[in-house]
């Protein structure tokens, strides 16, 4: 069975590879749409720049960078605010940001209630 080919908005990721950032920007929702036509910032175009040159993969904390074709198969290292989790760039995350694929928080895991945390846990010594 044919696996099928990915388009984003009717476009094929060839397709979207040869437009312009400009172009690329009008098939965003408004959110992406709006930080992409104000320009990008330093930080976002000195990140562009390391993904094309280095063949490793490039650490950054910059959540806020939307993810263009450029970015297709490199692996990026977000920071989470404790540490850098490897991202692997796959054609469907296009038009999202970088922060949305590495969570911020962790679950929150029960275990056993604490001492003084029942009437009849008080009733247990200590030792």
């Amino acid at each position: 069975m044919a696996q099928k080919e990915f388009t984003y908005r009717g476009k094929s990721i060839e397709e979207i590879s040869k437009m312009s950032l400009k172009e690329f920007a009008e098939l965003l929702p408004s959110r992406q749409r709006r930080s992409l036509t104000r320009g990008l910032k330093e930080k976002h175009k000195i990140l562009l720049k390391n993904l094309k040159e280095s063949q490793k993969p490039v650490k950054t904390h910059l959540r806020d960078a939307v993810i263009v074709p450029e970015m297709i198969g490199k692996t990026i290292h977000v920071h989470n605010g404790k540490e850098f989790n490897a991202v692997r760039v796959i054609p469907e995350m296009v038009g999202h940001y970088l922060g949305e694929f590495t969570l911020t928080r962790k679950g929150v895991k029960h275990s056993a209630p604490g001492i003084g945390a029942t009437k009849s846990s008080a009733a247990v010594s200590v030792k």
